[in-house]
């Protein structure tokens, strides 16, 4: 078949596919396009070259017949079947995309003929973009959002519109692709959607039966029924609901209200089998990708097919898009099924492709790369060239693989065309693959032939690779590796030292040669080296934890260079550590000025633990045996000598008390180890020695003297490390003043430390310069064998002296945080040396001690609850294991004798044998969070042991390690220094996982940031040490003799609130509690303040209290002779026998608060105000306490606003005991009576819940709530009688009633506070007998029910307004009412009727009978206003209502539609006939008087204005007249002040009046039967009448003072004055009193149109109007886009500020606040935003988000605003907020600007208005005395004097004018001086 038959089809193929002109063909395009007929172009066959033969060979005849059409016509199909390229993408082009990758932020998509497009995180739908933001705002990431890898899977088909090709900075075009369904689907409209379409949508939101799916069509509303997408959920979904973002193929079901809603369904069978139709009127405007089609092959070329598909459209089918299967077998008029690839926008042009995979919606494409891909190929064949795009090739395995053009060669001018003939041979590379074409990709560059790497995935680490050098920065050299591969070379890797001028060195464009360090081929992260060290290294590399073997040698490069070593990291952020003792042969004291960070080394691995990532590594290459040999020589020699500072190993012979005796390994030389020397740490000597045997091997043991008895070795790391690095004197010459000298401390005196060397040599360390800080003792800083850090100070080399420094600032080298951190890895690491030794025991129970760690959680068994408080547990996995969890660990809970507990381990002590547990709730259900290093944590302190302790992670309950100690001589702490057991502190982590040891590393933050222990929850033990006086706690106790009952003498060391302190015989210290003072206290006194310090007293011994346990034991308790003795200086106390006992026997402090009961007095101390919890903490004696609630400290506000003005610690108060409550550890108390709430208290208490039209909940201590009604909260009712209260707001409560255990109470002042006598404006009504007739009463609307309306009177009385007793006028639908009358609307009624045996009180509301404006007399913000209304009128205006045409009101009339309605949307006001306004001509009203008679009926509208009058006359019109009314029926009544404009306008001018019947209308009302043939003189006068009636009009038209009535007086009033706003919004007012809506929104736009521009303030005007009226009546999208319009055309700050206010009006709060944001974010800089956004929040209530907004603008705008902006603040505060924040603000200005006369000039105003004249004054006395200039202190006396003559007395104002005369006085004094 040939490939062309004739000019027909050519200009078919040219009306299909309009292109433009031709183009020139190149000579070789000729000469191949000749040798090319056979149509089949892909029917690959192996006789290719015969074929061609057969070709040439064929008749002249049939050549001359083709020869015009391959000039023509082949030129023109060429360029019609052209494949893609970047170039023919437009924006706006809808194209079908395959996902390729997924990333993070991103969508990469493969794209028809090779190409590839992006689609950033935010072009995927709105929803989720929307839910992005929210993410972004808050900080923390939203549960229900899916990150773009769980959305998005490669393979997945997604419809695609191109948003813009744009060109990189590397030159390269980069298309930018949307997958956003309003993008997509944006040529859909909602009339075009049909049943079985087949669209794209994403998940918008998740409802109760389904989901809302956007699917970007405007004006429709997509449905996915649940049940339609369970089938999805199960197989694809797995089960998961779908979420927002979700991407959905979607067919529509039905369509309904005109494609307003669709109805969708995702089930896998409908979608596959989808094909578009004709009935679905697909067009070429609005033809999406994805769809199938059935279609016609119309012709066919070797370029591909021609389709022709829905009738009446033509598309391409390039080669790449044929069925594989089917190449070569197309022919004409055949019946295909094809998929829309893409859509061209300009030119309508479609392609599709015939390809299986597409023509089954819905499934991914399952091919996504090629077998070999960066595979190099030579002689690959040229199948076909297309110009514009690239060529094919047909590979060895007979496939067709596609190379773009810019592909095809090195450079464009090295392009030859001609080359690329059918059949010419080339030599590629495989690149990429096309998942949408199915085609491998192809690159003829030499470049990416020859490149080493083609991907990220083909480079491995540790490779040594070529790139070229792209580009410098200050973190690194970027470097190119390959075509697609880049990598960057980090600043400290440019070189093996630190470059300065790397530039200099490496040019743009240069070859370097670099080190693979790190490959990601996932992230597309290269990081390379240029080290010359690394790049050339012959030794092995090692890229994972497994290479790295014991005794491998490598080059590794310093990554930090600490005080404890060295961490050396090598490839793929492999990383060990050099300990300090390996960094060479001898010690390197400060490895952090002997090696850098970059600096390339070699290293020798010692140990490798790959699954805990660890790797010990040495400096020592152990390649030198000279050492050992020489050593063996001299021990051969000399057998039994050990060389001082000789390093030896040593084998433990026998235990002593004091140390090991040992044998000096190869020749058994004995040797002494003393117990301090077997470690740095103190506390770990003891434990070393515990757990070595004999038989035991140490390594690496020092020999610090020898002498004839002995030799004497030491193992403290310090030292054997400072030896080794020869850092150890020995001799006084060798040593320099300065020098940092190791040693331990040999002896300690009273006036020093002697501290010895290792060489032997020792110094002495005076008392003044042992420590920082002041030394009492010097035993009490240091002990002896404890290592330390000395200074060289003096040296005397004569006497063999010098004198050393132990003090911190002089021996501390790095921070503290490196040294606590170094000292804290050694004390955990030799820990874990005990463990493993203890592991090697045969004892079991020592094994399982050995075994645990802390963290690990185990199930106990409790055994006993010890007299301290403790718990001693047993379940453990060895059965003499001993656990025991303290008084703080017990957590407060009831634990008994075999209860199973959780508990968590702390610290197992493997000296004592015992494991520390805790049953805190937080460390046992720790959370599982993963922490990072380096991060700052608030932590809990938990264990505490001499060197460490150990703390909880606030947040988290992870237990971490930290120092107590920052350095070797950091030992000593005052008592306010020390730790203690629940005290916060602030640590930084230095690891992130817990290592062997089970606990995290860390170093403590500043000691500042420490916090005490807070108080004990009330679960917990109430007397457990809290505030414990440090001096009692201090140090080991010493013992005394002392015996209950004994009289001792003291004298007073320290005196506290709460209690004294007494130094007795022997330095023992005692107590003396604030109730054991005097023997009468008076109220308010503080006992404690009687006894000074140092004054000697007698005291009688009554107690004794365990520091630990703060307990107080009994004489028999063997610790009793520790404990501090509790003592007595009551002068009864102290008499013979009358002193009393504490009780030490009770087993809690519950069982000794027994003896108190409800109601008693007691007196207590106050210890301190609990801010947080809002109580008092009081004691009652030494081991009793108790709380008072704050709402129980006073019935004032003053004082419960402020307690700690009126209570002072240790004063002491009278309390009642109230109760009983024996559960808790503590009394409660009151000291405002026994607080029972019977009927008739007044009691303080806490607002917890608000219930609108209902009241009040108020909670009280002890749990208890109660109920306030609505009609209790005030003597006098408001409009809103809750407004002012909020949860947690305070307030003076009377019991009215506790009837079933329900409290029901009242707020009213008259019961709260009767003594002030105040106004009751609406007195209680409990019952109907409360009630008489004809009282006047006010009451809130309950409901609107069919007999009336309902109104409360209190809580349990109601009445009834029957409708006719509601308002003079009625309603024609009773459910209107509820709209005027809404629930908890306030009003006034009489009482009409009472019958109390019916329980029936009947009310009315009208003025006649209330003295009331009418009910119905409604302002517009008591009208609720929607829409639904607005159609409800405008349907009866359209039925006949209101219209002035006489044909329309005889419609009406016959119909009989003549029921009239109140407006309910603008303001009414309805005057009777005899009231109303004269504003017209009486005569002309008087005629319309007698005409209206004439002619019968009274019409409803003939001026407009409605009166009120009796039904009966009403009645008897319409009988008149013949027509049926309904009895109710109103007139419609004249608005009077047109529509009520919320902003800008407060009124429009009042509508005209009546002037009388239109004569005109009135003739023309007469009923048909009236209109008969009239004579002679009736038309006379009829004529006479119409001269007389348009000489009236014309005269009326003339008057200035007339008002518009109808559209036409509008029209002539505007085009009079076109710039005036009023108008216009009175025009707009005319049409909304008809309810024209339309109409209103036509004259608005006629104004915007025709007030000149140079009018701003006009225009915007009218811009309001509209906004308002798109508001009240419009939709949101309305709204919108009006909105949209005006910032476009006004100043979009005023229109922001406008519609916020509009919203906030209108109660749409959350839309104003949504736009307040939007605001805050585009005008961050206009304080004016802030300031409204402020006073928004205000007026909502929402204080604490106002005080929130203040800061955001402080930090926001310039400094030179905030003055201005805190002082509105602050004046909003005055006026909607709390008056007392507002006063603190201006109180803190002018704290700091005192002189800003401004600043006190507001203040002045805001108290004036807000405050009381004490306040005002007050203010005025502080500003008349600050040293201002005259003329501003004049104004001030000025405003004083003002203020004192209107609110004063005449004796203030002579006091002001006396201060203003004494100021001049003093000011001329001071000018005369």
């Amino acid at each position: 078949m040939c490939a062309f038959k004739g000019a027909p089809d050519m200009a078919a193929l040219e009306e299909n596919f309009p292109r433009g002109g031709t183009r020139k063909i190149h000579k070789s395009e000729k000469s191949y396009q000749q040798l090319v007929e056979h149509d089949n172009l892909f029917d690959i066959s192996n006789e290719e070259e015969s074929t061609k033969r057969k070709k040439n060979q064929k008749g002249p005849a049939k050549t001359k017949k083709l020869k015009i059409e391959k000039r023509e016509g082949g030129k023109s199909v060429k360029e019609k079947l052209e494949i893609l390229s970047v170039e023919s993408l437009c924006e706006g082009m809808r194209i079908l995309g395959c996902v390729k990758e997924v990333n993070e932020l991103e969508l990469v998509i493969s794209l028809p003929n090779g190409l590839q497009g992006f689609v950033q995180v935010t072009e995927i739908c709105d929803a989720y973009t929307k839910k992005l933001n929210e993410q972004v705002a808050q900080e923390e990431p939203l549960k229900d959002l899916l990150r773009l890898p769980e959305l998005f899977s490669p393979g997945m088909l997604v419809r695609c519109v191109v948003s813009s090709v744009s060109i990189t900075e590397r030159g390269k075009k980069s298309v930018k692709l949307s997958l956003n369904p309003k993008n997509v689907n944006r040529v859909l409209s909602a009339e075009a959607l049909k049943p079985g379409m087949l669209l794209t949508g994403t998940v918008s939101s998740l409802e109760d039966h389904g989901y809302l799916v956007d699917i970007g069509v405007v004006g429709t509303r997509a449905f996915l029924p649940l049940q339609k997408a369970q089938e999805y959920i199960r197989q694809k979904n797995k089960g998961a609901k779908l979420k927002v973002g979700q991407y959905l193929n979607c067919i529509i079901e039905e369509v309904k209200s005109s494609g307003g809603v669709a109805s969708l369904s995702i089930e896998q069978s409908a979608i596959s089998t989808a094909i578009a139709t004709q009935e679905q009127n697909w067009s070429l405007n609005n033809l999406l990708p994805g769809l199938v089609v059935k279609a016609q092959v119309q012709k066919v070329t070797q370029f591909g097919l021609t389709l022709n598909f829905l009738t009446f459209f033509t598309g391409l089918v390039d080669f790449m898009h044929l069925d594989s299967k089917k190449v070569g077998t197309y022919f004409s008029n055949q019946a295909v099924r094809a998929c829309i690839l893409c859509v061209h926008p300009r030119t309508r042009a479609v392609r599709l492709s015939l390809r299986p995979i597409f023509l089954q919606p819905g499934r991914p494409l399952t091919q996504l790369s090629c077998q070999h891909l960066g595979a190099v190929m030579k002689d690959v064949p040229v199948q076909g060239f297309f110009n514009k795009a690239g060529a094919t090739f047909k590979l060895k395995d007979g496939a067709l693989a596609y190379a773009r053009l810019s592909h095809l060669s090195d450079s464009k001018n090295a392009f030859r065309p001609e080359t690329f003939k059918p059949g010419n041979m080339h030599k590629c590379r495989i690149t990429d693959y096309s998942p949408m074409d199915g085609l491998a990709l192809l690159s003829l560059r030499t470049s990416v032939i020859e490149a080493q790497y083609l991907r990220y995935h083909d480079i491995k680490t540790g490779a040594v690779v070529k790139g070229t050098v792209l580009t410098m920065r200050p973190f690194g050299m970027l470097v190119k590796v390959g075509e697609q591969v880049r990598g960057l070379v980090p600043a400290t890797h440019l070189a093996d030292i630190l470059m300065k001028n790397p530039e200099k060195k490496y040019q743009v464009g240069a070859e370097v040669k670099c080190r693979v360090l790190l490959c990601d081929p996932e992230a597309k992260q290269l990081i390379m080296t240029l080290k010359k060290t690394l790049v050339t290294s012959k030794l092995p590399v090692i890229t994972c934890y497994e290479d790295a073997k014991p005794g491998l040698q490598t080059h590794g490069v310093i990554h930090r260079a600490k005080d404890y070593g060295c961490i050396v990291r090598f490839y793929n952020d492999v990383q060990g550590l050099v300990p300090k003792h390996e960094l060479g042969a001898q010690c390197i004291p400060d490895p952090e000025k002997a090696f850098y960070a970059g600096q390339v080394v070699k290293v020798a691995v010692l140990n490798c633990e790959p699954a805990k990532e660890r790797m010990l590594l040495s400096f020592k290459l152990l390649s030198d045996p000279e050492p050992k040999n020489e050593r063996v020589g001299c021990g051969q020699k000399k057998r039994k000598d050990v060389g001082v500072g000789q390093l030896v190993d040593v084998k433990v012979l026998e235990k002593t008390k004091d140390g090991l005796q040992v044998a000096v390994l190869p020749h058994n030389i004995p040797a002494f180890l003393p117990t301090p020397h077997l470690s740095d740490h103190v506390a770990n000597g003891p434990l070393v020695h515990r757990w070595l045997q004999a038989g035991d091997t140490l390594h690496r043991v020092l020999c610090l003297s020898q002498s004839e008895r002995q030799v004497l070795l030491c193992r403290k790391p310090a030292l054997v490390s400072s030896v080794e690095a020869g850092q150890d004197p020995k001799s006084f010459s060798e040593i320099q003043p300065g020098m940092l000298l190791v040693g331990f401390v040999k002896s300690i005196k009273d006036y020093g430390v002697f501290v010895q060397f290792p060489s032997g040599l020792s110094g002495l360390a005076p008392k003044a310069i042992m420590s920082d800080k002041f030394v009492t003792n010097p035993s009490d800083h240091f002990v002896e064998g404890q290592t330390v850090v000395a200074k060289v100070t003096n040296v005397d080399e004569e006497k063999q002296r010098m004198l050393l420094s132990l003090r911190l600032s002089d021996c501390r080298l790095g921070g503290p945080a490196s040294g606590s951190l170094l000292l804290l890895s050694q004390c955990l690491e030799e820990l874990q040396g005990v463990r493993s030794l203890m592991s090697s025991r045969d004892s079991v129970l020592v094994q399982a001690l050995a075994e645990m760690t802390p963290g690990m959680v185990l199930n106990l068994v409790v055994q006993e609850v010890s007299e301290d408080g403790s718990v001693v547990f047993t379940g453990a996995p060895v059965r003499d294991l001993v656990l025991r969890a303290s008084r703080y660990h017990r957590a407060g809970q009831e634990v008994e004798s075999g209860q199973k507990k959780k508990a968590v381990i702390l610290y197992v002590d493997m000296l004592g044998l015992e494991v520390h547990v805790s049953l805190r709730k937080e460390l046992v259900n720790r959370k599982a969070w993963k922490l990072k290093k380096g991060s700052v944590h608030q932590a809990t302190v938990q264990h505490l042991e001499e060197s460490f302790a150990v703390a909880s992670v606030g947040e988290t309950g992870h237990l971490v390690a930290f120092s107590l100690a920052s350095h070797l001589n950091d030992t000593f702490r005052f008592d306010s220094e020390k730790l203690q057991v629940g005290q916060s502190v602030c640590l930084v982590l230095k690891t992130a996982e817990p290592g062997v040891t089970g606990l995290l590393l860390a170093v403590e933050g500043p000691a500042a940031r420490r916090v005490l222990r807070q108080p004990c929850k009330d679960s917990e033990m109430g007397d457990e040490g809290e505030g414990a006086d440090p001096a009692l706690a201090a140090g080991p106790r010493k013992k005394h003799g002392l015996a209950i009952g004994d009289v001792v003498t003291g004298t007073v060391k320290s005196v506290k609130p709460t209690h004294v302190v007494v130094t007795l015989e022997d330095g023992v210290m005692g107590c003396v509690h604030a109730s054991h003072v005097l023997d009468e206290v008076p109220e308010g006194a503080a006992p404690t303040a009687t006894l000074k310090v140092g004054k000697t007293v007698t005291a009688r011994v009554i107690g004794g209290r365990d520091v630990k346990t703060f307990k107080f034991l009994p004489i028999s308790h063997p610790r009793f002779i520790r404990t501090v003795p509790e003592l007595s200086v009551r002068p009864s106390e102290l008499e013979k026998d009358g002193h009393t006992v504490l009780n030490t026997y009770s087993a809690s402090p519950v069982e000794k608060i027994q003896q108190y009961r409800a109601g008693q007095t007691v007196t207590c101390f106050l210890k301190k105000y609990n801010v947080v919890k809002k109580w008092l903490e009081v004691e009652i004696a030494p081991d009793i306490r108790g709380r008072i609630p704050l709402l129980l400290t006073s019935l004032s506000f003053k004082v419960l606003k402020h307690p700690d003005k009126k209570f002072q610690i240790g004063q002491a108060l009278r309390a009642t005991v109230v109760g009983p409550d024996s559960s808790k550890p503590f009394l409660c108390l009151s000291l405002i009576g026994p607080h029972k709430l019977k009927k008739g208290e007044v009691a303080m208490g806490r607002v917890v819940k608000v219930s609108p039209s209902e009241g009040l909940t108020v909670a009280f201590p002890f749990g208890r709530t109660g109920t306030v009604s609505v009609f209790h909260v005030s003597d006098s009712y408001s409009e809103r009688p809750l407004q002012d209260f909020s949860p947690q707001k305070v307030v003076r409560c009377y019991v009215l009633s506790t009837a079933n255990h329900v409290l029901t109470l009242s707020l009213r002042l008259s019961r709260t506070n009767p003594e002030t006598k105040s106004k009751v404006e609406d007195p209680e009504i409990n019952s109907i007998l409360d009630i008489k007739e004809g009282q006047l009463l006010r009451g809130f609307v309950r409901s609107v029910e069919p007999s009336g309306v309902l109104l409360g009177l209190g809580p349990s009385v109601e009445g009834l307004a029957r409708f006719s007793h509601v308002s003079q006028c009625s309603l024609p639908k009773k459910g209107l009412y509820s709209k005027y009358l809404p629930e908890g609307r306030l009003l006034t009624a009489r009482v009409l009727r009472l019958d109390p045996s019916k329980n029936l009180v009947e009310l009315s509301f009208l003025p006649g009978d209330t003295g009331k404006p009418d009910v119905m007399s409604v302002s517009p913000e008591l009208l609720v206003q929607k829409q639904e209304e607005d159609v409800e009128v405008k349907e009866r205006d359209r039925k006949g209502e209101k219209k002035r045409s006489p044909k329309r009101k005889e419609k009406k009339n016959q119909k009989g539609q003549e029921e009239g309605e109140l407006p309910s949307k603008e303001q009414v006001r309805a005057k009777r006939p005899g009231k109303r306004e004269r504003l017209g001509s009486e005569g002309a009203q008087e005629s319309a008087n007698k005409r209206r008679k004439k002619a019968g009926p009274p019409e409803e509208e003939d001026s407009g204005v409605e009166v009120y009058y009796r039904e009966g006359a009403e009645e008897e019109a319409a009988e008149a007249e013949g027509t049926l009314t309904k009895p109710a029926e109103v007139p419609r009544l004249r608005l009077s002040s047109g529509f009520f404009w919320d902003v800008g306008l407060d009124t429009l001018t009042p509508a005209l009046p009546p002037r009388g019947e239109n004569s005109d209308s009135e003739e023309d009302e007469k009923p048909p039967h009236a209109t008969q043939k009239k004579s002679k003189k009736e038309r006379e006068l009829e004529k006479q009448k119409a001269e007389k009636e348009l000489s009236r009009i014309e005269e009326a038209l003339r008057d200035p003072g007339r008002q518009p009535e109808s559209a036409d007086d509008f029209d002539r009033l505007v085009l009079s004055s076109p710039s005036s706003s009023i108008l216009w919004l009175q025009y707009m007012a005319f049409h909304l009193q008809a309810t024209e809506i339309d109409k209103a929104r036509a004259v608005a736009e006629r104004a915007l149109r025709t007030i000149s521009f140079r009018e701003e303030q006009e225009k915007l005007n009218v811009w309001v109007a509209l906004l308002n009226l798109e508001n009240m009546y419009g939709s949101p999208e309305s709204l919108s886009k009006v909105f949209e319009r005006a910032v476009q055309y006004n100043e979009p700050l005023k229109v922001f500020l406008h519609l916020a206010d509009i919203y906030a009006k209108s109660e749409k709060f959350q839309e104003a606040g949504e736009l307040y944001n939007r605001m805050l974010k585009r005008f961050r800089q206009e304080k004016s935003v802030w300031i409204k956004y402020g006073a928004f929040l205000l007026r909502r209530g929402q204080a604490g988000a106002s005080h929130r907004v203040l800061q955001r603008a402080l930090e926001c705008l310039p400094a030179k605003e905030h003055m201005d902006v805190i002082t509105k603040f602050a004046q909003l505060e005055f006026q909607l907020g709390d008056a007392e924040r507002a006063r603190a603000i201006f109180e803190n200005m002018l704290s700091t600007y005192p002189k800003r006369t401004d600043i006190w000039s507001v203040y002045i105003d805001m108290t004036i208005k807000h405050g009381s004249q004490k306040e005002v004054r007050d203010i005025f006395e502080r500003v008349i005395h600050l040293n201002l200039a005259p003329k501003k202190m004049k104004f001030f006396f000025k405003r004083y004097l003002d203020y004192e003559k209107q609110h004063g007395s005449e004796k203030d104002v002579r006091a002001v004018k006396a201060k203003a005369l004494e100021y001049v006085e003093a000011r001329s004094s001071v000018l005369e001086d």
